[in-house]
């Protein structure tokens, strides 16, 4: 790498992590998310990007480039479909087959009374969480796997080798592609590890959001216990991922935990009881936590502040992040508040507009980093995200 790339990427760095500290670094940081907005600037279609993850780490190394980001997600579209195929996936909606090629892939959530777990099996999550994963979930998920006491087969048995071969090719390939974005434009990996609350496990993949909601209601104890035998489980996923060097974060997506989803009543005692703990193990190792705030939870905002300082960095997507600012703005570093809807829609100047509006009333003592409010898909038009960019590094000096 050369002598130059090599001091741009530490300069970078150093922007980046001194803001996630809720410092000040010489100027705001920028780290979209960007994920189907890379096919549609590099000239791909979602299912390609989809389909070739090869192709999507072009399209992101191109817009990080081009863009001179300071730090990017190495491929925000993470669902490489030649591994969830490999397996015979079902919950996946997926670019070119299940629906339009120009569409990101969905997640297809069963009706209730086909959930993925039945209400009368939380006690055989709870006793074994990873048997009952392997030995009950995994065959209903999958299209190829064999339950438990069928005889086996040819797809069965190929599922598994196919399955373990492309998440080899997947995941290792990712090393090569955050080397390539240092060594190309100086652009920092801006997440490294990934965590899920046990009560959204629960929600997504398990009972479903119906599901849940009835079980909250008919079998509070048994949800409460599962959410605690999930606990080491996801706290060491989130561990055997992090950045070795702590710097960049862990990523923790936050989906149906919060309010309108569920009551004040239920984050109190089902989810925040659940989460708390492994957040503060994550920071007692030294790791701060992404937390992706999709939808909404200012009604929450007082249960984070109970959190150490710089524990975590908040990013807000719809919500107030002004009222964000003001409650745990003096605890840690906010991110995003740009709404996706002005850079599908808006024009150049309201982009800019926002952008100083957003900066002037959060970012005067550092501790932001600009990005959209959620994940940049392929509606965005290029000439807003070069604006919100361009705006940021001119006003965005400290």
């Amino acid at each position: 790498m050369a002598k130059d790339m090599q001091q741009l990427y530490a300069e970078r760095l150093k922007r980046y992590v001194t803001a996630m500290r809720n410092e000040k670094p010489d100027k705001i940081p920028i780290r979209p998310f960007v994920a189907e907005f890379t096919a549609k600037y590099a000239g791909f279609t979602c299912q390609q990007v989809t389909h070739d993850y090869e192709m999507a780490f072009v399209a992101a190394r191109k817009c990080a480039a081009d863009f001179d980001w300071d730090a990017i997600v190495a491929n925000m579209v993470y669902v490489w479909t030649g591994l969830t195929q490999a397996i015979g996936t079902k919950y996946y909606g997926v670019p070119g087959i299940d629906v339009p090629p120009d569409t990101g892939f969905q997640y297809l959530e069963p009706p209730e009374e086909e959930a993925f777990m039945k209400p009368n099996e939380y006690d055989a999550l709870i006793e074994d969480p990873t048997g009952f994963l392997f030995n009950i979930w995994l065959p209903r998920i999958s299209a190829d796997v064999n339950a438990m006491g069928e005889q086996t087969s040819y797809r069965n048995n190929l599922s598994f080798l196919k399955g373990g071969m492309a998440m080899l090719n997947y995941f290792n390939a990712f090393g090569t592609q955050v080397d390539l974005m240092r060594t190309e434009s100086g652009t920092v990996s801006a997440i490294s590890g990934i965590l899920k609350s046990p009560f959204d496990i629960i929600a997504d993949k398990l009972r479903g959001y119906l599901g849940l909601v009835t079980d909250l209601f008919e079998r509070p104890d048994k949800v409460l216990a599962a959410c605690e035998a999930l606990m080491p489980h996801l706290l060491h996923v989130a561990l055997s991922g992090a950045d070795p060097d702590k710097n960049v974060p862990i990523g923790f997506w936050m989906h149906r935990g919060c309010v309108p989803f569920i009551s004040q009543k239920h984050f109190d005692n089902f989810n925040w009881p659940t989460l708390k703990p492994i957040i503060e193990e994550i920071w007692r190792h030294g790791h701060q936590v992404l937390f992706y705030a999709e939808g909404s939870w200012d009604a929450h905002l007082d249960a984070f502040a109970e959190l150490p300082d710089q524990a975590i960095v908040y990013h807000v997507d719809m919500g107030d992040i002004f009222e964000v600012h003001k409650v745990i703005g003096d605890k840690f570093c906010i991110s995003g508040g740009i709404p996706n809807y002005l850079l599908s829609t808006g024009t150049p100047g309201e982009v800019r507009d926002y952008c100083k509006k957003v900066i002037d009333g959060v970012a005067g003592d550092g501790g932001y980093i600009m990005d959209a409010s959620a994940i940049i898909q392929n509606d965005a038009k290029v000439e807003n995200i070069k604006a919100m960019t361009d705006f940021t590094r001119e006003y965005g000096v400290y």
